[in-house]
Formats: structure tokens, C-alpha cells, sequence
């Protein structure tokens, strides 16, 4: 890009350019052929290049972001003030975009850890994992008593020991799809090879059952696979006094680990973008987008998800389908979630957060096209309900909601091992026991929060680098990440509160 230039222009059809910086009501703008801004422009919002009568679509990206609300002049603000959400036909072009992978001439390695069964790490944790809220504590209070000071210094190898809780397994259908989903990411999770081992607690009288929830997820208890029951033990402190013993004995055979050299193609990224803002769909998400061109050409696996965050920017995918299957699949999930906030008497467009509309972002239309970008150009291979396993390789999609915790909790639950995270705002985000690399939009942001930021993608806009050479520096940091140089969240320690299972179905 042009460094000198107030304005970025991203498309020839676009209506609007992109402000580098702020711009002032008068100044005038020789890049885009002497016009003059009409009113106050801040950083990484919209100016008109011409005029967009009220009812007329406007463009990004060379795709539509909004329709008019009222007349647009040429040098004007365009933000929610002016545009919205509106109604139009996407063509869905199955397949017409797909291009073959070229694999890479000389595959590369990574540091990782083989289980015994085949599966493969990039972090060596036990997990302790809650099957319902009334199990929270006792699994909080077990996960404190190993982080205090010295108790892990005779098991160098284990990262930690994490406790995974939430709010849910109780007064909902005890055969309906909402336990079988929460059974299904708890499941993910028990079997995830980035635990050596896992405890699971229950109270004893829950609608998420232990048994049932073991024999969906076809997990087999064993002495690195442990199940409690508090009614049955006695109450809240024996069942603290017995899992401290089960993970006692545990240590031993989780430290007995070690890293090798083992293909790309054990990688699985989950994709993740969060307080998004103008300069997202420039410089951080084209740059992953090529940092997983670079995954998939050497056998690894990239999850993109949070189906609203796809909202208007779908037959953008569905023209990379591998098939007209796979493409269908998309399209009907955007239906459910259209059938969905009908329902709910809310609106898809309402995701676009405070924040990210203050960081320019006007509709959801505009935020999609931007998260879109995270997906590279490689085929579309597989399209995944929330927290089923993906057993494909290539870029896949998974559907979930636009909340980041709850999303990556679906990706880690279908497999992801690592979590590459895009933001502009500055989302402080972590997921144990998948590392996440955080990557910053624009240079002030990546400054001021330089403590959670591992990669700043700000000098994009600075013209000193490339889409391409910043996809590069992401793709080493996957391969280092997931080789056990720790990313900036887990330096913090940022993990452990963000497992958030979705969870659909009535409360009873």
C-alpha cells in the first residue's frame, strides 16, 4: 500500500475508502481525485467516494456491505448513521472458485508429542473437567491445589493442570440435541491429545449423566481417564481429597513425554477473530488467510467458524466448496440462524458489537466479509456441526455462535490444537489447553497492549510490509507455537475461564 496515502481504496466498484488515519470535515483528498471530506472521519471508518442514493447498496471489498438510508454525498461520514443491513441475492456459484492445492516441495516439522494411540499435541496438560455447574468448585479448588507454588517442580513436562467449568448439565431434555451437544464438547475435550490425562466430576444427580455422557462420546475410563462422582464419595472435600490422589498418580506417566519432529499435518488452527475494527479485513485476517494457504499446502487443518460472522459473506465460501454438498451445508446453516433470530425476536446484524462499530465496522454484512478473509483460498473441504470431530484435512468450517469463547470452545472440541486469533480492539483472549497467537490489526493498538499481542500486522498499513510476508511470520509463529515456545496469553496464564460451551434447548 501506499504509506503516504490518507485513504485506502480496496475494490474499483467500491463506494468507500478506508481512512488510514483521521480525517478532518475540509480536507481535501488528491488520491481520490480532489474530493473534499464533508464532515469528521475517524481512523479506519468509511468516506463516500461518490454519491449512493437512499435504498441503493454500498460496497466494500467490491461486495455489498449496506444499503443507503438516506442519500450519500461524495466526501461524507458513512457509518450507522447512513447505512444498514438490507435484503439481497447472493450467487452461490458452488464450486466455481475452487483451485487446486499445490503441496509444499519440501514439507516442514514441528516439535510435537505422539500419544500412544497416535494422536498428536502441541501441550501436555491434565484436565479436570465439570459435567455440571454443581461440580465447578470442587473441580476449581483441585486445579488450585497444583497451581500453588513447587507442587508441579517434579513434573517438568506437564504444563499444568486445568480446570474446565461452566454453567450448564442440569433442568434441560435429558435426550434432547442441547445435552447431546454439551456431552459432545465435553467429550471433545476428554479425548483432546493435549491432555495427558483428565478427571471428570460430577455431582451425581444431574441431567448430563456420567455414563451417558461416556458411552456418547465412546470414552473408556482408565487410570489416565478418571470419573467422580460426589454423592457417591461423600460430599465436596472427598472428592477434592480423591482427585488430588488420581492426578498424584497421573503425573508420573504424563511428564514420560517427550517432543519430536512430526508432520504439518497434525495441526489443526482454529481461526478466530475478536473486537474486529475497520483495518481487520486489510492487514490481520488476509494475513492469517495466507498463513493458512501456507497450513493447508503442507497437510495441515484450519477451522473457520462462527456462522453469523459469515453472514452476507457465505457464497464467498460456497463458490470454494469442494462440492455442491459441502456448499449446501453452509447454506443451510445460514438459514437456521436467520430461522433462529426470527425467533429469538432479535436480529443477525445486532453481533457487530459497540466496539467494533466504534473501530468502523457499520453492519454485520461488512463485518463478514472481513472475517472471511481468515479463510485463505484454498477449497472449502467440510462443513461441521458445533464441536463435531473434523476428520479431514485442509480448511473445514464449523458452525457456532460469533461469541469468541464459545466458538473456540467448538473448534478445540472438534480438535484444534493451537488458536490463531486476529484483533483491533485488543481482545486479551486465551484457550487451554489449545495455545492461542494473538495478532493486532494496526500498530497503536499492538503497542499499547504489546503484553497480549504476539504479532502486529499494523505495518501493513504502514507500507512496510506485505499480505504475504505477514502471513509468513504467522505461519512461523503456528510452527513455533505448536513446538512449545509459549504465545503471550499463556505467558499471562489466560485460559482457564474461557472453556463456554454452547448451549441450545430449553431450561426446564
Amino acid at each position: 500500500m501506499d504509506s503516504l496515502s490518507p485513504i485506502i481504496l480496496l475494490h474499483e466498484r467500491d463506494d468507500v475508502a478506508i481512512a488510514r488515519r483521521a480525517l478532518a470535515a475540509g480536507v481535501e483528498l488528491p488520491q481520490a481525485g480532489g474530493l473534499v471530506v464533508r464532515a469528521d472521519v475517524p481512523a479506519a471508518h468509511k468516506v463516500a467516494l461518490r454519491a449512493v442514493a437512499a435504498g441503493q447498496p454500498v460496497h466494500r471489498y467490491g461486495q455489498i456491505i449496506g444499503f443507503a438510508t438516506r442519500d450519500i454525498a461524495p466526501g461524507d461520514h458513512v457509518h450507522t448513521h447512513n447505512v444498514s443491513i438490507g435484503e439481497f441475492e447472493r450467487d452461490y456459484a458452488y464450486g466455481q472458485d475452487v483451485r487446486p492445492v499445490v503441496p509444499a516441495a519440501a514439507p516442514l516439522t514441528f516439535q510435537g508429542i505422539r500419544r500412544a494411540d497416535g494422536r498428536v499435541a502441541t501441550r501436555n496438560y491434565i484436565g479436570i473437567i465439570s459435567t455440571v455447574n454443581c461440580s465447578a468448585t470442587v473441580s476449581k479448588k483441585v486445579a488450585q491445589h497444583f497451581a500453588a507454588p513447587g507442587r508441579l517442580d517434579a513434573y517438568p513436562n506437564v504444563d499444568g493442570v486445568v480446570p474446565l467449568t461452566h454453567s450448564f448439565g442440569c433442568c434441560i431434555d435429558h435426550n434432547g440435541e442441547g445435552i447431546q451437544q454439551l456431552r459432545r464438547t465435553i467429550g471433545g475435550f476428554a479425548k483432546h491429545a493435549n491432555f495427558a490425562g483428565v478427571l471428570v466430576i460430577g455431582l451425581g444427580c444431574e441431567a448430563n449423566q456420567m455414563g451417558a455422557m461416556f458411552m456418547t462420546g465412546g470414552i473408556e475410563p482408565g487410570p489416565m481417564m478418571v470419573p467422580l462422582v460426589m454423592q457417591e464419595l461423600g460430599g465436596t472435600m472427598k472428592t477434592v481429597e480423591a482427585a488430588i490422589a488420581a492426578i498424584g498418580q497421573m503425573l508420573p506417566a504424563a511428564n514420560a513425554v517427550r517432543r519430536e519432529p512430526l508432520p504439518l499435518s497434525h495441526l489443526t488452527v482454529a481461526l478466530q477473530c475478536g473486537g474486529s475494527d475497520g483495518y481487520s479485513g486489510i492487514t490481520a485476517n488476509p494475513a492469517l488467510g495466507a498463513a493458512v494457504d501456507l497450513l493447508v499446502r503442507h497437510g495441515g487443518t484450519a477451522i473457520l467458524s462462527e456462522t453469523p460472522e459469515i453472514y452476507g459473506a457465505e457464497h464467498l465460501l460456497t463458490r470454494r466448496a469442494i462440492s455442491r454438498e459441502v456448499g449446501e451445508k453452509i447454506v443451510e446453516r445460514i438459514h437456521w440462524w436467520e430461522s433462529y433470530a426470527e425467533r429469538e425476536k432479535g436480529s443477525i446484524d445486532n453481533n457487530p458489537t459497540p466496539g467494533n462499530k466504534a473501530g468502523g465496522l457499520t453492519t454485520i454484512l461488512e463485518k463478514s466479509l472481513g472475517a472471511v478473509a481468515k479463510s485463505g483460498s484454498t477449497p472449502l473441504m467440510g462443513v461441521y456441526r458445533y464441536a463435531e470431530p473434523v476428520d479431514t484435512h485442509g480448511l473445514v468450517f464449523m458452525d457456532a455462535p460469533g461469541y469468541d469463547p464459545m466458538g473456540a470452545t467448538g473448534q478445540i472440541a472438534s480438535g484444534a490444537n493451537l488458536v490463531v486469533f486476529t484483533t483491533g480492539r485488543g481482545s486479551c483472549f486465551g484457550a487451554k489447553p489449545a495455545p492461542s497467537i494473538k495478532v493486532a490489526t494496526n500498530t497503536q493498538m499492538y503497542r499499547r497492549m504489546m503484553d497480549d499481542m504476539d504479532i502486529n500486522c499494523g505495518d501493513i498499513m504502514e507500507g512496510h510490509a506485505t499480505v504475504q510476508r505477514k502471513g509468513e511470520e504467522i505461519f512461523r509463529a503456528i510452527v513455533d507455537v505448536a513446538s512449545g515456545t509459549p504465545s503471550k496469553s499463556e505467558a499471562l496464564g489466560v485460559g482457564d475461564e474461557e472453556f463456554v460451551p454452547w448451549m441450545i434447548g430449553a431450561q426446564m
